[in-house]
């Protein structure tokens, strides 16, 4: 049996930081309805590529799909006060956990803040996700996530010393909420089997993002060095880099940590002349001279494919690894061992990967095993089935356009 099978979750939310930790639970069995309207459907489905052939749609969409297997799927237009509000409130008393990500003070203006519903739902879970948190001076700053990484560090940080500030890919910080969030969750639901209570969670995803940068933190508190943009170096290793190897725009990574590696690359790669220079004879050495190292380490590396360079040092007990690019990741041998891609049919979609846990549970086996919803697919099922709302009650809700 699935390990949180029994668990009903509702999300207020969209995007990735709260749909992501909405998808942990449904990989493992709880019951997951994911709540959008057609007047305001997730970000995700409206104005995020990749869509299928390049075809928007609001079915389409191939990140929407990753973040939404196995959920159920409804529409409640929450603009339509009081009865939308009264409707959501059922849901919430139907449900063990409630997982919003709006703006800060949207969800109180919707009168679905938690002093509200735990009113309606005295042990309810819920957790909001926000870029700042529910409170402070700058909790109402409005922000995605390419703000919020720079906010936190990460811009700052990546990129050569002599460029500008280099921008990571989409909201990358959502994800790191994610996992926070999702442990929060099962703590709170730990909790309450042990307690009886429930629990208010306020993330803030930009605290979250913090603890991916402890090291440098804790060098500045304690050494005063601020950290700087140093492209793909590392002050502890060299050579450490990204090297080009035969084939089109084909990389592989390289560290070497001490004395001991760097004599083992020198083994790997047969000892070349250069290798026995006084320059790269120690670390301090190599770190001194690191600029040729790595021109030297990239007319060598060029000869070779990236997996005849990782398995070479590899073999040799050198650090080196490929630079998958996104069509490698598919056809991994060891993401397919573990059974990472779950192929699974979509009706607009065709054949698509889903992604599984990053880790497995032998006695509790985690899915996906459907693919993510078409927007209000379930809106029948959920609302007459599990809500037990009347055949009457419902067309009328939707001729008023509550479920729209």
């Amino acid at each position: 049996m699935p390990a949180l099978k029994g668990i009903k979750v509702v999300e207020f939310a969209a995007y990735a930081a709260g749909p992501v930790v909405g998808k942990h639970l449904a990989d493992h069995g709880a019951t997951v309805v994911h709540i959008e309207s057609k007047a305001r459907p997730d970000g995700f489905r409206t104005h995020y590529p990749p869509y299928k052939d390049n075809i928007h749609g609001l079915n389409r969409s191939g990140l929407f799909a990753l973040c939404n297997n196995d959920k159920l799927d409804v529409t409640l237009n929450l603009k339509k006060a009081p009865k939308a509000t009264e409707l959501a409130k059922k849901i919430v008393a139907w449900s063990d956990v409630v997982i919003e990500n709006f703006s800060p003070g949207t969800i109180k203006r919707l009168g679905l803040d938690y002093e509200t519903l735990k009113k309606v739902k005295p042990d309810l879970i819920m957790l909001s996700s926000s870029n700042l948190g529910q409170t402070g001076p700058h909790a109402q700053h409005p922000g995605f996530g390419s703000q919020l990484s720079s906010l936190a560090g990460f811009t700052n940080l990546i990129g050569y010393p002599d460029g500008s500030p280099q921008m990571l890919y989409g909201p990358y910080i959502d994800y790191i909420a994610v996992a926070y969030g999702a442990a929060a969750i099962l703590a709170a639901l730990d909790y309450r089997d042990r307690t009886g209570k429930g629990n208010y969670i306020d993330t803030a995803q930009y605290e979250t993002g913090l603890q991916f940068l402890a090291p440098i933190l804790l060098d500045y508190k304690v050494n005063g060095k601020v950290a700087r943009r140093n492209g793909n170096r590392d002050p502890s290793a060299t050579p450490h880099g990204a090297y080009p190897c035969k084939g089109e725009d084909s990389w592989c990574v390289i560290s070497v940590f001490s004395d001991e590696e760097w004599k083992s690359l020198c083994q790997a790669m047969r000892n070349p002349d250069w290798t026995k220079e006084k320059r790269f004879a120690t670390h301090r050495r190599r770190k001194d001279n690191e600029d040729e190292l790595d021109q030297r380490m990239g007319k060598w590396t060029a000869q070779f494919t990236a997996r005849e360079i990782t398995e070479k040092l590899q073999a040799a007990g050198v650090r080196a690894g490929i630079v998958n690019t996104m069509r490698d990741l598919y056809s991994d041998p060891q993401l397919k061992h573990r059974d990472q891609w779950v192929e699974l049919e979509h009706p607009e979609i065709g054949k698509m990967h889903y992604q599984r846990p990053p880790f497995i549970l032998n006695k509790t086996p985690a899915g996906p095993e459907r693919c993510d919803p078409l927007l209000g697919e379930h809106n029948d099922y959920f609302y007459k089935e599990l809500l037990g709302i009347s055949e009457k009650e419902y067309r009328a809700l939707v001729d008023e356009g509550i479920i729209d």
